[in-house]
């Protein structure tokens, strides 16, 4: 009986970590196509400098998760990317708690990429 306990309180969890948090906004990878020379905008790429290496694309730029993203213009709409959505959606709650207001999250990240 204790391991269906563990088993409902882990899928809880992970329902909890996956949901979108207040404000941010998230796109998927076909959007991400069509807006991906927006000059108005910042793409940033929250995977480790190895990952980014190996594949990225080319308007985002590398800026790990757990680095100082105050640097960035608050006047654009920042655009997070990561391998699967789940560190870029980390980094734009961080984004949201240091006062930027438009921040999208690209869901399904590179590995759903196919541009």
């Amino acid at each position: 009986m204790e391991i269906w306990l563990i088993i409902a309180v882990a899928i809880v969890f992970i329902i909890w970590r996956m949901r979108p948090a207040k404000g941010i906004k998230t796109i998927s990878t076909d959007a991400l196509n069509g807006i991906v020379n927006d000059k108005d905008k910042v793409f940033i790429d929250v995977r480790t400098p190895g990952e980014y290496k190996s594949r990225s694309i080319r308007q985002f730029k590398n800026i790990p998760l757990g680095s100082d993203f105050s640097k960035l213009p608050k006047d654009k709409e920042i655009i997070v990317i990561c391998q699967s959505g789940m560190r870029s959606a980390q980094a734009c709650r961080q984004l949201k708690k240091i006062g930027y207001e438009n921040v999208t999250n690209v869901r399904g990240g590179m590995s759903a990429w196919r541009g």
